[in-house]
């Protein structure tokens, strides 16, 4: 070495998922600085974002996302990283299908629920506004007790406001848990707000412009490739089984394990993790141990609290246990009775409305008998409104299908949630075992007011300590966008440089900031021009509505492109 090089840090990156790759990505931006070692127990890459092949002579389309579908034009990171791989998201209005027979709403067109409702919704609207002005008050009160507090009905809160907060977050059957800050972002801010601005009448009566994302397992086999030319190791099959030390002076020392690949590079529990206790798999290898500078651990909470084991500071163990989990399953399938029986997949002239106190609404009703095709599906369960069930049309929602499949050949993605506490209310038996196409577990992030209180506001404390940094959506919420933006914050925390072009597009560098500013205690500097590429990336309040690359102006182009090959 030369008398004045600086000796690359050799970091290592656990989880190849959107904040592990991001970290990966961005730390790669710098060869002369980094290192870098990503490693995976599974034998792909994109965690909970990938994608798996279905019949297409059956369903019009040959694969399908599973596990993350889409998201909102705030994404401006994640759709930033689809244009560098040459991928690009879709377009698409949202619809919404709640609830069944006389509890059914929906966005798309008025019904007796809201008919039922509307002193309520009034009161619900004039209730975000109050919120808004006193939002230090009401920020981490949980959406349950604001009900009460703003004395909403037992059926107004759980099969009309709870709902509006649930399917997007993916917050399940804590949603009640939820502090309100969340709910009230949801319908009131013109930048966050999926469902602003509120309607008096309707409460929601937007189509939300929303985002389906591509063909994930080839967007980070590509962001795989991508890394292997920038030099990173990445090492699939290959899990973490423990921190054997964390020092300031020699760095990190962990154990590592080689995984047996399984043919759909979903790898089975191995014997080393507690996760699945009837898995026993890889139990006779041999964990070898290697040495780095600085750790990433961009994986689960409760999963980077076991693998801190003897090293974990009481601090951290605190922190890190705070966070709260659910198990959660995904039953992809074609059973269209099921879905008929249990939600309303077509427009209901029995539930339709003309007029919504005093003021026509026959235009939506119009509009609605040919268009509504519902995408985002929830159930109150009967025996308890608190607690719901989750469902998509895959069909009607991801961009690879063509518009006029047949109902009784959609695929659905029906969601069932918290089975330790709600498994007794799950109707899953009821779906044709003929029918189903996969089923995926999920260890999913409850978003309740503890996690506000005592995870969020205490990371800065742990970030950076031990050359040890946490990176992961559960650092903020439940979103693929938190992921990516978490992963560059751990990189650049740790030396490397915030990208110029997302520098110069106003909300993704404001989004950053925040979110360096929340998990790590300190505020991103402003360091290149504000002219240049990135500048115009942006364009509504605060230059929130992303229109850079990786994002397509036509709904459903990638049908339309696949058709061409």
């Amino acid at each position: 070495m030369a008398p004045n090089q600086v000796a690359r840090k050799k970091v290592l990156v656990v989880g190849a998922g959107a904040a592990g790759m991001s970290c990966a990505y961005h730390l790669a931006q710098h060869p002369d600085k980094f290192e870098v070692t990503l490693i995976e127990a599974a034998n792909y890459c994109g965690g909970q974002a990938f994608s798996i092949p279905i019949d297409k002579a059956k369903h019009g389309a040959s694969w399908l996302n599973q596990g993350v579908q889409g998201g909102s034009y705030i994404f401006h990171h994640t759709m930033t990283m689809f244009a560098r791989q040459g991928f690009a998201a879709n377009p698409v209005k949202l619809q919404v299908s709640f609830g069944k027979d006389d509890r059914f709403w929906t966005n798309v067109y008025p019904t007796k629920l809201l008919e039922r409702h509307q002193s309520e919704i009034r009161r619900f609207v004039k209730m975000l506004s109050i919120i808004r002005w006193f939002e230090l008050f009401f920020a981490l009160l949980p959406i349950k007790v604001l009900m009460k507090l703003f004395w909403f009905s037992y059926e107004f809160a759980n099969t009309v406001a709870l709902p509006m907060v649930a399917l997007f977050l993916g917050t399940g059957n804590y949603t009640p848990d939820v502090p309100s800050i969340i709910l009230e972002r949801l319908c009131a801010s013109p930048t966050y707000g999926m469902w602003y601005p509120p309607d008096k009448q309707f409460i929601a009566s937007n189509l939300p412009p929303m985002v389906v994302f591509p063909n994930f397992s080839k967007f980070y086999s590509a962001w795989r490739q991508d890394l292997l030319k920038l030099g990173v190791n990445v090492r699939l099959s290959t899990e973490l089984t423990e921190i054997v030390s964390r020092n300031t002076k020699t760095g990190v020392a962990v154990k590592t394990i080689r995984r047996t690949p399984t043919s759909d590079g979903h790898n089975p529990t191995s014997s080393f993790a507690p996760e699945d206790p009837t898995s026993n798999a890889d139990a006779t290898a041999d964990p070898v141990t290697e040495h780095y500078d600085e750790i990433v651990l961009c994986c689960l909470a409760d999963t980077a609290n076991r693998l801190l084991g003897k090293t974990v500071t009481f601090r951290e163990r605190r922190v890190l246990g705070s966070a709260k989990f659910s198990n959660d399953i995904t039953i992809t399938h074609s059973d269209a009775a099921y879905m008929r029986k249990h939600y309303e997949n077509f427009f209901n002239p029995s539930q339709a409305v003309t007029s919504l106190n005093s003021v026509d609404q026959s235009s939506r009703v119009a509009f609605a008998r040919d268009n509504f095709k519902p995408m985002y599906y929830i159930k109150p369960y009967d025996a308890d409104l608190t607690k719901l069930e989750m469902c998509f049309d895959c069909t009607n929602y991801q961009a690879q299908f063509p518009p006029a499949v047949p109902f009784d050949n959609h695929v659905f993605q029906t969601i069932f949630l918290n089975k330790e506490r709600d498994g007794h209310l799950w109707t899953d038996n009821e779906i044709d075992k003929t029918k189903v196409i996969r089923k995926d577990w999920w260890h999913q992030l409850c978003h309740s007011w503890t996690h506000y209180a005592f995870v969020v506001p205490w990371l800065w404390l742990l970030q950076g300590r031990k050359r040890t940094r946490f990176a992961s959506s559960w650092t903020v919420i439940n979103a693929h966008e938190v992921a990516v933006m978490s992963g560059l914050a751990a990189a650049v925390d740790l030396g490397a440089e915030y990208p110029e072009d997302l520098e110069r597009d106003g909300f993704a560098l404001l989004c950053f900031r925040l979110y360096y500013l929340l998990v790590y205690g300190k505020w991103y500097r402003r360091r290149v021009k504000t002219e240049g590429e990135g500048m115009d990336w942006g364009s509504g309040v605060y230059r929130s509505v992303y229109q850079g690359p990786g994002v397509g102006e036509v709904e459903r182009e990638t049908w339309r492109e696949e058709g061409k090959a």
